[in-house]
């Protein structure tokens, strides 16, 4: 069973996010554009994207003036996103490879409802975000867009926007927004 789940993590990405299928475009650019103003984050700050994949929202924010660093169960974004510092982990087993209190931002998006466990997740976010930082957590909507969870066979816990401030309220973030 774990070599099955180590080779399914090693093709995810070039499987589902292949380039020839699903190309970069410059959505990331311009949702991590928004994001930085819409939050108001500071040039020079160190953002951790979580399940960072091929890298294109880490790409965004480094070329939008942050300094990036991306964590993934796969090494897709060391060939499309050489600017950031990546580290490959399994998160659910092993934890994320850097020190308590580390990153000002951390940002995740369409990654915790691939998770068994997602509070595993939630966890290590917490205890590498230093205090007062941001995490911001995307998720598909579930509740209108329900076929996307079942076309990809890796989700594992929908989340939806009751659930989501849950899971964040019972590992102390505060002021939380969860907004469509």
């Amino acid at each position: 069973m774990q070599d099955n789940k180590d080779s399914l993590n090693k093709n995810y990405i070039d499987v589902i996010y292949d380039v020839s299928s699903k190309p970069i475009t410059d959505y990331p650019h311009k949702l991590t554009k928004h994001l930085k103003e819409r939050f108001d984050i500071d040039d020079g700050l160190s953002i951790l994207d979580v399940g960072c994949g091929r890298g294109d929202f880490l790409n965004g924010f480094i070329d939008n003036g942050l300094n990036g660093y991306g964590v993934d169960f796969t090494d897709a974004a060391e060939r499309h996103c050489p600017k950031g510092k990546i580290f490959q982990a399994d998160i659910e087993k092993n934890g994320m490879p850097f020190d308590n209190n580390y990153f000002d931002v951390i940002f995740s998006k369409s990654v915790i409802e691939h998770f068994y466990d997602p509070d595993i997740l939630i966890k290590e976010c917490k205890r590498c975000l230093k205090p007062g930082g941001l995490i911001i957590v995307m998720v598909p909507s579930w509740e209108h867009n329900f076929r996307i969870y079942f076309e990809d066979f890796t989700h594992r816990s929908p989340f939806m926007m009751t659930s989501l401030n849950d899971i964040l309220e019972m590992n102390n973030f505060s002021e939380i927004k969860v907004e469509f």
